[in-house]
């Protein structure tokens, strides 16, 4: 039953996500005919009347949206008005840079900020703590854009260790290139996982059954493995998919400042130039992107807590 409802509202999410992306792109400014036309001079009436008959453009707004949502479900998103491709093939060609850049940026954020999250836990009020969350509050608050534009002026064009653009050649190569905008993406999350680390494993050490343990003689290391980090794997997990579920969004601008040739320069191309339903596929994936992170972690949890498994049993 709750899988059902679960189901329902991902699917009701789902319809309202693609009617308000539809909605949007109508509502927007310019006329796409003028840029599907290009030169001015072939711009005549029948040529205008054609090409809206053409992609439906001359149809109330309410059959355009349910012609585009009944090829979505056929697996058509449409054809590019700039590049005259399947958006589907454009956005397959744009895909491995953006998800290697996420993955990249997951790994980073996740062992980095797990990391500083655990030595501030386990050395709470010493200087340490005080310089972990001050450096990851400062970190916060600094844009992935000033992020990317610092780390290129130091390591790219001062101390030229990395290149400047590109996504690089072979798995090394790719590492490689991708450092930079990588870090720059990963450094706002490290920040936050960091502080949601040390957080939840400062409330877990309060508790009850973890002074039990160290009263019974458990080592340290034991304790915090066994009963302190383990039971902080929870909140841990899903902030971090939720971080990773967002970070599509974050590409934009890092793939934008770094040359990138990946979806979210795509996306910003493709609203410069009107190219609508390039826009309405990048932002109806990134939805369901969201969404299908989100069940992962909500799929994930119950086996890091036994509590909530327990509750689900019950």
């Amino acid at each position: 039953m709750v899988a059902l409802r679960r189901l329902g509202a991902m699917v009701l999410t789902l319809v309202i996500s693609s009617f308000v992306i539809f909605a949007g792109m109508y509502a927007a400014p310019g006329d796409p005919v003028a840029f599907l036309i290009g030169n001015p001079e072939n711009m005549t009436p029948e040529r205008i009347a054609a090409v809206r008959a053409e992609y439906h453009l001359d149809q109330p707004f309410l059959s355009q949206y349910l012609i585009w949502a009944k090829d979505l479900l056929h697996g058509d998103a449409g054809s590019s008005f700039v590049y005259q491709q399947s958006v589907t093939d454009l956005l397959g060609s744009r895909l491995p840079v953006t998800l290697s850049l996420v993955a990249y940026a997951g790994v980073l954020f996740v062992v980095i900020g797990v990391l500083l999250g655990v030595v501030s836990a386990l050395r709470k009020g010493t200087a340490v703590d005080a310089l972990i969350t001050g450096v990851t509050t400062f970190a916060t608050s600094i844009p992935n854009f000033v992020v990317a534009v610092v780390l290129i002026s130091v390591f790219a064009v001062k101390l030229r260790w990395f290149s400047v653009s590109g996504p690089g050649e072979g798995f090394l190569g790719r590492i490689h290139h991708l450092t930079l905008p990588a870090i720059a993406l990963a450094l706002g999350a490290i920040a936050v996982v960091s502080r949601v680390t040390r957080q939840t494993m400062v409330e877990q050490q309060s508790l009850d059954h973890v002074e039990a343990a160290r009263s019974y003689g458990l080592t340290s290391r034991k304790t915090v493995v066994r009963h302190v980090l383990r039971n902080s794997l929870g909140p841990i997990v899903t902030m971090c998919g939720l971080i990773l579920a967002g970070m599509l969004a974050g590409t934009v601008v890092v793939e934008g400042v770094f040359g990138l040739n990946g979806i979210g320069s795509l996306l910003v191309e493709a609203i410069n130039t009107h190219d609508f339903p390039v826009v309405q596929a990048i932002l109806l994936y990134m939805v369901i992107a969201y969404m299908v992170v989100t069940v992962l972690v909500d799929l994930i949890y119950p086996l890091l807590d036994a509590r909530v498994s327990a509750r689900s049993g019950s």
